[in-house]
């Protein structure tokens, strides 16, 4: 009689295999370890609203894929956005800022689209830098002319003459304040540590963004090894829920920070990508289900024309000059601060909100155990409140005052 192995070789060979009940089941392939990461569907440009026109000039001037340079417009513009507002949820208060992961191989002009979008971000770096530099070489001036002054009036408060000492000790109790470092003119990072990100935050301006078209770098790098994927993915994940952030480290003390908002794009490619989602400390901490996550079609092959629109340009200088206009305007903060934001609210329509809630609840009955998303409920649970932060950035780069159920329609058709 054949052994069992010998069965099982003979029914391999034939292309089936020896059930555990005894009878024959057709032989299947291997599951590969990490699934191929499947394409997006094709992106609702019409869904951008005002940002639509700026879509599509990047579409136009790069012949890119149109996804590619949405997500550069919406990442943009939450950077923008995040430190003006927050937004109403489903859930509650929550911060505008956006995070989202681009997936294009080499060639796809993946840089190219980041650079038209984040062009007004740039100029504004610049210009900071500019008047940091400026304002650096006073505060230095005047903390020499402070600490002159107070070890002049400490001397005089500790002499003989009781007089003298008197009058000094009460100049020295009228004594400004020491004065202040000007806040560093960091907007954006490309390869941070989440302790870089936090250590500057008493210094740093309360809007900030990991901005990356290679990400590889950042996804590779120190703040993922496998010693710091931990604390990197929940310190991020805090910044999107626009918690408080805690910063406690030997030396330096302990100190909480209030009012600080963060967004992301990370730009990668395929290879990495799959490295990072099939990571399970990312997905089962919900880090994964924070990003906005974008495969497109290539277009390689298929860019053959020599010119772009001079309508394109038009539309981007629209773009630049508004988006120019946010990151300019002035930060509401709390008092007696002068980098702990304290934003005030847009609210949803009635309307907005009925939407909103009827694009939850069939989310929700899609989670249930055997329906469609129950394997995917970190991303599901999560998808209106992308919708509705995706809304308010649309909202605040229109002008809105309040979200419409026409924002909402547009924030859900870009989440779902």
């Amino acid at each position: 009689m054949n052994s069992f192995a010998q069965i099982d070789q003979a029914c391999r060979e034939s292309g089936m295999t020896f059930g555990l009940n005894g009878h024959n089941i057709p032989a299947e392939d291997p599951t590969p370890l990490i699934h191929e990461i499947p394409l997006g569907d094709p992106f609702p440009v019409a869904a951008m609203g005002p940002l639509m026109d700026a879509t599509l000039a990047i579409q136009d001037k790069t012949q890119a894929p149109v996804a590619i340079g949405a997500q550069s417009l919406l990442s943009a513009t939450s950077l923008a956005a995040q430190a003006l507002f927050d937004v109403q949820t489903l859930g509650g208060i929550r911060p505008l800022s956006l995070f989202a992961l681009t997936i294009a191989k080499s060639g796809e002009r993946k840089s190219s689209c980041d650079a038209l979008a984040m062009e007004p971000v740039r100029m504004f770096e610049r210009a900071l830098a500019d008047a940091y530099r400026e304002d650096n070489a006073s505060h230095k001036d005047n903390l020499e002319i402070w600490e002159q002054t107070r070890t002049k009036l400490i001397r005089e408060a500790s002499g003989r003459d009781d007089i003298k000492a008197a009058g000094a000790k009460a100049d020295l109790a009228a004594l400004e304040a020491q004065p202040e470092e000007p806040l560093l003119p960091f907007v954006t990072a490309t390869d941070p540590t989440f302790e870089g990100l936090t250590k500057n935050l008493a210094l740093s301006r309360p809007s900030l963004g990991i901005f990356s078209d290679e990400a590889g770098q950042f996804l590779g790098g120190h703040a993922m090894n496998s010693e710091n994927r931990m604390k990197t993915v929940a310190g991020l994940s805090k910044f999107w829920d626009g918690a408080p952030i805690n910063r406690t480290r030997a030396g330096d003390g302990a100190a909480t920070f209030y009012g600080r908002r963060l967004s992301a794009h990370l730009m990668v490619q395929p290879i990495i990508a799959d490295t990072l989602l099939s990571d399970p400390t990312a997905r089962d901490q919900g880090f994964l289900a924070r990003f906005l996550l974008c495969h497109p079609p290539s277009t390689i092959g298929t860019r053959l024309r020599e010119a772009h629109s001079v309508q394109s340009d038009a539309a981007l200088a629209v773009y630049t000059s508004r988006l120019g206009e946010l990151l300019r305007a002035e930060l509401p903060l709390a008092e007696g601060s002068r980098n702990e934001l304290d934003l005030p609210v847009l609210q949803l329509e009635p309307e907005a909100e009925r939407v909103l809630r009827k694009f939850a609840n069939e989310l929700e009955r899609k989670q249930a155990p055997g329906c469609e998303l129950s394997e995917d409920t970190a991303f599901a649970s999560k998808a209106a409140e992308q919708a509705a932060r995706i809304a308010g950035v649309l909202a605040v780069y229109a002008g809105d005052t309040q979200i419409t159920s026409e924002r909402i329609t547009n924030g859900i058709e870009l989440a779902d």
